[in-house]
């Protein structure tokens, strides 16, 4: 028994510091020299500070910003640390009234007509409730409202908007996507 016993101990101790302590700090070490933006959470400085990250959606709900998806994280929504979607199925009454009252909500807030179409990114939460980008279709509908609330015109907005809309991934996946935070970071940035 001893004869096996030794050896096993031996192997398990390589194993532990190959597997638990060698590895994991070859992937960190690798990560941040080769992705040192995103390695750290993409996160997104505005004057020397840490205004958000790119890869998770945050609550803006004034007038002035576009506004992201809406979001099933944590009690508030946008809650990085209770990532989740609503788990609610389509055939569930809760989401089909609460898709309603969000697509009612949309169209005041953007003065659009009671029968015009609302982007299903802009009624529904993301399966992780904190996606960071919203549709084309989503944001132009928006260009509107944060003109008038900006006091600019709405082709300066409409221009903004096209520069930061991100090609679809890998120029042929999914489509054409806008990063609310990055949009609404250029904004701030007029003058």
């Amino acid at each position: 028994m001893r004869r096996q016993l030794l050896p096993a101990i031996r192997i398990l101790a390589v194993l532990t510091v190959v597997t638990g302590l060698l590895y994991p700090l070859a992937v960190f070490a690798i990560g941040h020299v080769a992705f040192s933006d995103r390695a750290d959470g993409s996160l997104v400085r505005r004057d020397g500070r840490v205004v958000g990250s790119s890869l998770l959606a945050q609550a803006f709900t004034t007038a002035r910003y576009f506004h992201p998806r809406p979001s099933a994280a944590g009690t508030g929504g946008y809650d990085g640390t209770a990532s989740g979607a609503s788990n609610l199925g389509p055939s569930n009454p809760a989401l089909t009234t609460a898709v309603r009252a969000r697509a009612a909500r949309y169209r005041t807030e953007n003065g659009l007509a009671r029968t015009t179409m609302v982007p299903v990114d802009a009624v529904t939460a993301s399966g992780s409730g904190l996606d960071p980008d919203i549709s084309v279709a989503n944001a132009r509908l928006q260009v509107a409202r944060v003109a008038r609330a900006r006091g600019l015109p709405e082709q300066r907005v409409r221009l903004l908007l096209d520069a930061h809309t991100n090609g679809r991934p890998l120029g042929f996946l999914g489509e054409a996507t806008v990063n609310v935070l990055d949009l609404n970071l250029a904004l701030d940035r007029l003058r």
